[in-house]
């Protein structure tokens, strides 16, 4: 059976490519000053392969020595005091948080959003209120990178329980709505309401900082000015 004439074009587009590889070929044969681009090159996409592999892997690393040592001075009194007076400074551990139904074990949160505070994994705002405070609290959180404390934030819903600890005391949370995107320019979200409420945002989708998800919850629990178990 005789083909279709719109079939004809094919070989003659496979000629063109096997011409085309056979230039490359003799091009690199005879001219040793573009191999060594060639394998310059190839070099160069390797080392940046080896790097998007290797980074993730260094920032938990990194993270994970930093919570070691924000765990401990979590438990000073220099920590307690400060943070009763309202002095924290960036980078100071202020609360733990815990998310059981987004796979988040107690993680140490500090003082700022800025990226060298949030290379701890988890900073709160530093214009809101402390856990347990009137008004809402808000707390960003890196979602790939930096022990990814915040991946599964999109699981969350409604009723879900979100726990922070302080040198002071416990709080529990209860997510009130299901996570939500917004602009990464989008600062309504943190602003201030009325009651006793918790905002956490992180980057959307993930590994993409175009939008921010955000999870919104209330306070329902408080153990103010109790000691913390250890």
């Amino acid at each position: 059976m005789n083909l279709p004439n719109s079939a004809a074009p094919a070989p003659q587009q496979s000629g063109r490519i096997s011409d085309g590889a056979s230039f490359l070929l003799e091009t690199l044969r005879v001219r040793p000053f573009a191999r060594r681009i060639l394998s310059g090159v190839s070099v160069l996409l390797a080392v940046l392969a080896v790097g998007l592999l290797a980074y993730p892997l260094y920032t938990n690393f990194y993270q994970d020595r930093l919570q070691s040592k924000l765990a401990i001075e979590f438990k000073n009194d220099a920590t307690r005091r400060a943070f009763v007076a309202g002095e924290t400074a960036i980078g100071d551990p202020i609360t733990k948080i815990s998310i059981p139904a987004a796979d988040l074990k107690p993680t140490v949160v500090v003082e700022g959003t800025g990226a060298s505070a949030l290379r701890a994994g988890a900073g709160h705002y530093p214009n809101t209120p402390l856990p347990g405070e009137e008004g809402n609290v808000a707390i960003a959180g890196h979602r790939t990178t930096y022990g990814k404390p915040f991946a599964n934030l999109d699981h969350l819903k409604p009723g879900d329980e979100i726990f922070l600890e302080t040198p002071v005391g416990k709080y529990t949370y209860k997510v009130t709505k299901d996570p939500f995107p917004v602009s990464p320019t989008d600062f309504s979200v943190i602003a201030q309401t009325p009651g006793k409420t918790l905002t956490l945002t992180t980057c959307h989708p993930k590994g993409s900082a175009r939008q921010r998800l955000v999870v919104k919850a209330e306070l329902v629990s408080e153990t103010a000015n109790q000691p913390a178990p250890a």
